[in-house]
């Protein structure tokens, strides 16, 4: 061939070669992988946590962890979609009692399911209680929040919940972290229908507002199907002012002059978040206007990065504090590295910045014995409430175990849903498997936080204060009307 031949071929075969890319499709909810694929990438996985995971016999011995792993594979019997295939994986996860070891579906998977039937009522569960927060079914307005729900499809709740909870990862036994992950927007109808099976209708048992237990026929939502009509246009937004709201959304600060209180919105510990600036910008404002109180909620923060947590705390805490009464990994090389996200970077912190301790883990020595000093420019020294609640983890709880029992701090609200004793996090990629690309984030460092504290359970708060379906009902924040209330009586009494 020719080279002027060549150069007239090259844009057909560089069309060619992208419309054959445009054609590939994303796998979705319906794309079923043969059991063949399935158990090979099940091993895989199995063998990565076997050989990596630094917490997997933390809470399970390995008699039981064997015996889970087992039954979890028993359960790839033919063809199965990715979402199945997950449960199973989910199933021996949550059996590890680590809050940061979870699946995800693949990066290119496709959510689209065709408008199919969307089980239509979002929760707040707790203890023996589940109350109806919203139902999204147009057809069906008689079912209404604030009911409480006692039943779905002749199943109890507390059977249904059970069940669930079988597929849900926490840390150690930690029960609030799950109560509140089914809680949270959309899981509850995602995960109950995953486990047992999308419908059109479902048969509802609820108690209304007077106490009278109903029963009825709920109709699952139908998302509209894109008909290809263009949306109204929505009012243009400058990318400042996006930058701005979705900085809001992760932290925010206000100032209560009623109560002379200090509200701050802490949802994350993330670097994107701008933690520093932020933090300096309003100790300073509270210093400058004499602030007495403050209220810092964290019902919300999944936690992040430890040097904003710590930077946090050093504006509150009294005493010199450290993180870690240990920080090790159990190995330093993988031989299943090629699959792991980042596996050059991570290996190379395990060679330079641990060393091999007489356990035979690989210790991260500098917090193990580094203590941070308490801040002295704006330092906080007035009345402090954190909040917290399930959701309340990882970063977040070092945050609440270390300020815990000081004086002027108070914890408001339910048990963390981060282990006050550790977890399993610090660096923490995603691994991929290579039929399915399946992922699952796997944490490379135990951190042993408090060695004396309660293994296995979150750090508790000093006022308890659990949910109502009167106040769900009503839309009240229960936990910042009783925070509220403890600031006015303290200024009654001051006067």
């Amino acid at each position: 061939m020719t080279l002027p031949a060549m150069k007239n071929l090259l844009p057909v075969l560089l069309l060619v070669i992208l419309g054959s890319c445009s054609t590939i499709k994303r796998p979705n909810a319906y794309t079923r992988y043969p059991a063949q694929k399935l158990y090979a990438d099940f091993d895989l996985f199995r063998a990565i946590m076997e050989d990596s995971h630094p917490g997997l016999y933390w809470y399970t011995s390995r008699d039981s962890m064997d015996h889970y792993f087992q039954q979890s594979r028993s359960m790839i019997r033919d063809s199965m979609t990715l979402p199945e295939f997950r449960l199973v994986m989910n199933y021996v996860i949550s059996r590890i009692g680590c809050g940061h070891t979870t699946s995800r579906l693949p990066a290119r998977f496709s959510s689209e399911r065709d408008s199919s039937p969307v089980f239509p009522l979002q929760i707040k569960t707790w203890a023996d209680t589940t109350v109806i927060t919203q139902n999204i079914s147009r057809r069906d307005s008689i079912v209404r929040r604030g009911y409480l729900l006692n039943s779905i499809d002749g199943r109890s709740m507390a059977e249904i919940r059970d069940t669930l909870f079988r597929f849900l990862s926490t840390d150690g036994y930690n029960l609030t972290h799950k109560y509140q992950t089914v809680s949270n927007r959309n899981v509850f109808g995602s995960l109950y229908t995953s486990v047992f099976g999308n419908k059109k209708e479902y048969r509802i048992g609820y108690t209304d507002t007077l106490g009278q237990r109903h029963e009825t026929i709920l109709h699952a939502y139908i998302p509209p199907p894109d008909t290809g009509k263009r949306q109204p246009a929505q009012p243009s937004v400058s990318r400042r002012e996006r930058k701005k709201r979705e900085l809001e959304n992760m932290r925010s600060f206000t100032i209560d002059t009623a109560l002379n209180t200090g509200v701050m919105d802490l949802n994350s510990f993330t670097k994107n978040a701008k933690l520093r600036s932020f933090f300096k910008s309003s100790f300073k404002t509270m210093r400058k206007n004499g602030v007495t109180h403050l209220v810092i909620d964290m019902r919300s923060n999944g936690g992040g990065t430890v040097t904003y947590s710590n930077l946090l705390t050093r504006y509150l805490i009294d005493h010199p504090f450290k993180i870690a009464d240990s920080l090790y990994a159990i190995k330093r090389y993988s031989r299943y590295r090629d699959y792991q996200q980042a596996s050059f970077l991570n290996t190379l912190f395990l060679i330079f910045m641990t060393r091999k301790g007489e356990d035979g883990n690989y210790h991260f020595r500098y917090f193990e014995k580094k203590r941070f000093d308490p801040k002295k420019k704006n330092h906080f020294n007035g009345e402090v409430y954190l909040l917290s609640g399930g959701n309340t983890f990882s970063a977040a709880t070092l945050v609440m175990h270390s300020l815990k029992g000081q004086e002027n701090v108070t914890i408001v609200g339910e048990e963390t849903g981060g282990g006050q004793y550790g977890n399993n996090a610090w660096l923490i990629p995603d691994v991929t498997l290579p039929n399915t690309n399946m992922r699952f984030r796997l944490p490379l460092f135990r951190l042993v936080i408090d060695k004396n504290a309660a293994k296995g359970y979150g750090v508790q708060p000093e006022v308890e204060v659990l949910p109502t379906a009167d106040a769900i009902r009503r839309s009240r924040d229960f936990k910042m009307d009783v925070v509220r209330e403890i600031i006015r009586q303290q200024l009654r009494t001051v006067r």
